[in-house]
C-alpha cells in the first residue's frame, strides 16, 4: 500500500517544517505549499488525498483555496483540514461554509492532529468519548 499523500499549506516556516516532519514520521507522503496560490498549484499538480490548509496565507486565504477546490472537478473530492489560529465560531462556520471537511484552531496537540487526519483518510475509526468523559 502506497503512503497516502498530504499538501500541507501554511505561510509560517517553523509550522510547515514542524508538520512536515510529523506527517513524514507518521509515514505520509508528504508535499509543502508556502501560500494560497502555491497551495492550488501544489493541489493540480500533486493531487494529494488530503490538505492541511492554514487560513492566514498571502496570495490567497485558505478560505478562497478551498472555495476553488470545491468548484473544480478535479479537486473537489481531496479532503481539507484547517488550520488557523482563528477559532471564533463564526471563523469555523466560514470555513465549513467554503466546503472544508474539519477544522483545528492552533495551538493543537500533534496527537491530535494525527489522529484527524487518519480519521479523515479512513485509517483509523473515530474515537468514541469514554462513558463518563
Amino acid at each position: 500500500m502506497t503512503a497516502a499523500k498530504i499538501l500541507i499549506a501554511d505561510d509560517e516556516p517553523n509550522i510547515l517544517i514542524s508538520l512536515e516532519y510529523l506527517m513524514k514520521r507518521e509515514g505520509f507522503d508528504v508535499h509543502v505549499a508556502h501560500d494560497g496560490v502555491q497551495a492550488l498549484e501544489a493541489l493540480r499538480r500533486v493531487r494529494p488525498a488530503l490538505v492541511l490548509l492554514d487560513v492566514m496565507m498571502p496570495g490567497k486565504t485558505g478560505f478562497e483555496v478551498c472555495q476553488e477546490m470545491r468548484a473544480d472537478e478535479a479537486l473537489k473530492h481531496i479532503r481539507v483540514l484547517m488550520l488557523t489560529a482563528k477559532g471564533r465560531d463564526t471563523d469555523v462556520a466560514k470555513g465549513l461554509g467554503v466546503g472544508a471537511d474539519a477544522y483545528m484552531t492552533k495551538p493543537f496537540s500533534t496527537k491530535a492532529l494525527v489522529q484527524k487526519v487518519r480519521e479523515m483518510l479512513g485509517e483509523t475509526p473515530p474515537q468514541v468519548p469514554a462513558a463518563g468523559a
